[in-house]
């Protein structure tokens, strides 16, 4: 039996104007939390906008239209494993993220140069008719690199009439084809679930365990690593500030936060280089280019945006996992 849709968030006030415009003081005048790179440990790629979804509330707004990212090509992603290898970066996992990452015409050689390079490589995907385009493609790099590829599939909600509240009434049974297509041809795959439904974590955990029983699929639903779940972001609503002082009053950890161990690149639409991002979240805001290259894009992060309080600092979210 399939649940009612329950609402997806709380009335909130919507954000204060006034907030997250100063990348040295909040809006009350205290010193704005900066985050510093601990190490480079994982590097994202945008390979573009462009997805085959319009979901409702995708945070980078992807879909057929939005090529605001263009598709970055395998050459330029090479020019940073270049540079991963020339500096010696500490560099273990790249990831990859769009917009739809099959959608980009140089998937494959993208891939192949990663993990030739001997990187962890971890695409995001929701694993419909993009992805399965390039099964021959992606068996072959299993045979050859084996669990360096890792691709962590996109499942709103354990029941089909929730996910496609999100994606569609036609996304979930090619997404059931290909997240089986990968778990029955020995993929290492991962999921990542919304914590937006008011359900509890382990509620969430345990219908997706029943999900991932019923289709025979080898994820274990009781792992954090295997099943992330994602707090919510909406940066319309209000959301505190971080301050240098938040870290003690709320316990929290600076170096866990992704900022201090990533950063992700992309290639805006109508220039020619790409450029470097703090990290995946924050992929237009003009304020936040770092620079072209990673040794540009090695200072500190103020924390000047609502999603680095409310995803990362409050709601304890990584895209790494």
């Amino acid at each position: 039996m399939t649940p009612a849709a329950p609402a997806l968030r709380e009335d909130r006030p919507a954000l204060d104007t006034a907030k997250f415009r100063d990348p040295l003081h909040t809006a009350d005048g205290q010193a704005r939390a900066r985050i510093g790179l601990r190490a480079l440990e994982t590097l994202w790629f945008n390979t573009g906008t462009l997805c085959n979804l319009a979901c409702g509330s995708c945070y980078i707004e992807s879909s057929p239209a939005n090529d605001r990212l263009s598709y970055l090509t395998a050459a330029e992603i090479g020019e940073y494993l270049d540079e991963i290898a020339r500096e010696g970066l500490p560099v273990g996992t790249v990831g990859l993220t769009g917009g739809e990452p099959f959608m980009n015409p140089e998937i494959a050689e993208i891939l192949e140069r990663i993990l030739a390079a001997g990187h962890e490589a971890l695409v995001l995907t929701n694993a419909m008719r993009p992805m399965m385009r390039h099964a021959d493609a992606l068996s072959e790099l299993r045979d050859r690199f084996g669990g360096r590829l890792t691709l962590r599939v996109s499942i709103d909600h354990y029941a089909e009439a929730l996910h496609a509240l999100e994606r569609g009434p036609r996304a979930w049974a090619p997404m059931i084809l290909g997240l089986k297509f990968l778990s029955d041809n020995g993929f290492a795959v991962t999921a990542a679930g919304r914590t937006m439904w008011k359900e509890s974590e382990a509620e969430l955990r345990a219908g997706y365990a029943r999900l991932f029983e019923r289709e025979t699929i080898r994820i274990d639903a009781s792992d954090p690593a295997a099943l992330l779940l994602f707090p919510e972001m909406d940066e319309t609503l209000d959301v505190p500030e971080i301050t240098e002082a938040c870290w003690d009053i709320l316990g929290v950890d600076p170096d866990s936060l992704m900022c201090a161990s990533s950063r992700m690149v992309v290639k805006r639409k109508g220039e020619s280089r790409p450029v470097v991002m703090p990290c995946t979240l924050l992929p237009y805001d003009e304020r936040l280019v770092m620079g072209h290259s990673l040794g540009e894009a090695a200072g500190a992060v103020p924390l000047n945006h609502p999603h680095c309080a409310r995803f990362c600092v409050l709601g304890g979210g990584s895209c790494s996992g």
